[in-house]
């Protein structure tokens, strides 16, 4: 068993549930890190009409850096717009229509912090995939944790390390196989074969 440290994503890429299903991973939550910018914290990629596109939730700049103190903007209707590209993207993929009431809850509510928000986005991506993984939060920023450090692991601008095999994609036909994008993609192209597709994923 191996204990890991985990940044918490918006609709996290695949590789990341990767490691977060792992049966050999115990997982921490990083809640106290400095925020870093253009990364999967506050970002997902999904597969749209014309190629990837990234979903990006705007916070308020109000001089806090720690990650669980980081708060959500609600000035433009950014939910409205992230649900349209979903459906736009997935509305014609084999299992959307099956999650659809789950993944919209997302956009119900309005999380005040972005870390409650992601882990509600986690929580409804595990019920789907039917899985109950545990996790806890880490109560302190350490520079050198005694976990294996997977904070900088998944970067949102360089392509993922991790090898996976191509699967059927709305637009693939068009536009050619997009790896590692957010499970998003996954699940609503492979359904209930998602969670064996993670397990056999590897790291390069």
């Amino acid at each position: 068993m191996q204990n890991i440290l985990l940044p918490v994503f918006y609709l996290p890429p695949i590789s990341w549930f990767s490691e977060f299903l792992n049966p050999e991973n115990e997982v921490t939550f990083e809640q106290f890190e400095n925020f870093p910018k253009q990364t999967y914290r506050n970002r997902a990629n999904i597969f749209g009409a014309n190629g990837q596109l990234s979903l990006i939730i705007p916070i308020h700049h109000n001089g806090s850096r720690i990650y669980k103190d980081i708060k959500v903007s609600y000035r433009e209707d950014w939910q409205k717009l992230h649900w349209k590209s979903i459906k736009t993207a997935y509305q014609s993929s084999p299992y959307f229509e099956y999650y659809e009431d789950k993944l919209i809850k997302l956009y119900e509510e309005k999380n005040k912090f972005l870390l409650d928000l992601n882990l509600k986005s986690i929580e409804i991506i595990q019920n789907i995939l039917k899985t109950d993984k545990a996790h806890s939060l880490n109560s302190e920023y350490l520079k050198n944790p005694e976990q294996s450090n997977f904070r900088e692991k998944f970067s949102a601008k360089n392509p993922s390390d991790y090898d996976m095999e191509e699967y059927y994609q709305t637009f693939s036909d068009k536009m050619g196989f997009l790896k590692d994008l957010s499970v998003l993609d996954l699940i609503c192209n492979k359904g209930p074969e998602s969670v064996t597709y993670i397990k056999n994923i590897k790291q390069l």
